[in-house]
């Protein structure tokens, strides 16, 4: 296999924990990073100290030996960011979620996803997460069939990001998109059909009441909950609630349907979990058959070296094992470009429901 030369827009959080994972795959290097912030840049420089820092996009761009990109810039950058990279030189891209923030956006993204000439992968790293991966396994033989889909979030706030671009909905899309993308893509992925119509009730509770930014208030959402009907008759709901530290398990997924119920528990990050609570739970699958009394449950452990590589329980490395095969040529995307989109407009439409309370119809 021939090493393939990374390069990555933007070195945040989320982008040293790419850096981190990249490190972890055969034949890769991360030849170059843009990154404005000089703090970013100096941890960057301690991951790979071996990379350049361009100056720009353009400059990092023209680099040769590039290929491929991840880009991890602030969300509300990715979509002038893929303009940027299709005028200039078309290379395979990972986006990070959301593929982009602004309704107006939507149907560039439809005619970029038509005119595109490589493979372009969306990061909705969640799918491989490995109980939620073992749950998609199983998820039809033991349900017969996905009618209610129960999704439940709790979990800290959000963190502290570069020039706290996170606390405004006008950089994110709103919590609904930003934070729950990744969990509408889970609901499609789950039942297998496209959404109807979405209901929603959010607001802002606790968490960033007391913050002011250059005179402004945080206006980002805290808490939620969003009601999905799907083409086929199934339905999904998700839980949200952002003051709920402390929680034994981050993520709990539950599907259920004529033949039993199977659901994972996720905990979250290992360097958030209170050591005074004991030992740190383990991910688990629990299968329980309609038929029969009693459930398996199944612990699904997580390499520690991926735990010590990202806040993911180990999906950020394995969708980059996906990836890696996309750039060399062997495997379309697993999660595409309208796969991306689709999660968007679910989270807008979220956003819009809450806003109005009324329900969306939705037509994708």
């Amino acid at each position: 296999m021939k090493t393939i030369h990374y390069a990555l827009i933007g070195c945040g959080m989320m982008g040293q924990e790419h850096i981190k994972n990249i490190k972890l795959l055969e034949n890769t290097a991360v030849v170059a990073i843009y990154e404005p912030n000089a703090a970013m840049q100096k941890i960057a420089k301690q991951l790979v100290p071996d990379c350049v820092f361009p100056n720009s996009i353009a400059e990092l761009l023209a680099i040769k030996m590039i290929d491929c990109l991840v880009i991890v810039s602030p969300n509300f950058t990715h979509v002038d960011i893929l303009k940027q990279i299709a005028d200039t030189r078309p290379l395979p891209i990972l986006v990070e979620k959301p593929l982009f923030t602004n309704p107006s956006d939507a149907n560039y993204l439809t005619e970029f996803k038509a005119t595109y000439p490589c493979p372009v992968w969306v990061a909705m790293e969640y799918r491989y997460m490995p109980p939620l991966a073992e749950l998609l396994e199983q998820v039809d033989s033991v349900t017969g069939g996905v009618n209610m889909l129960t999704i439940r979030e709790h979990r800290f706030p959000f963190l502290e990001k570069v020039n706290d671009w996170n606390r405004f909905n006008k950089n994110t899309g709103g919590t609904l998109v930003e934070k729950c993308c990744h969990y509408f893509d889970l609901m499609r992925l789950v039942i297998n059909s496209n959404p109807s119509s979405v209901m929603a009730s959010a607001g802002q509770a606790h968490n960033h009441l007391e913050e002011s930014y250059n005179g402004e208030k945080p206006d980002i959402w805290d808490h939620g909950y969003v009601i999905v009907n799907f083409e086929n008759g199934a339905r999904a709901m998700l839980e949200l609630c952002m003051f709920a530290e402390g929680s034994r398990y981050q993520e709990e997924i539950t599907a259920i349907g004529r033949d039993g119920k199977i659901e994972c528990k996720i905990p979250g990050p290992s360097r958030f979990w209170d050591k005074s609570l004991g030992a740190e739970p383990s991910p688990k699958v629990i299968i329980s058959p309609r038929v029969k009394k009693g459930a398996l449950e199944l612990d699904i452990p997580v390499d520690p070296k991926l735990l010590d590589a990202g806040d993911h329980n180990g999906s950020t490395f394995y969708q980059h094992l996906g990836f890696q095969q996309t750039v060399l040529g062997n495997q379309d995307p697993e999660v595409s470009l309208h796969d991306g989109w689709v999660a968007v407009m679910m989270g807008m439409a979220a956003q819009e429901s809450a806003r109005t309370r009324q329900a969306q119809a939705l037509s994708l």
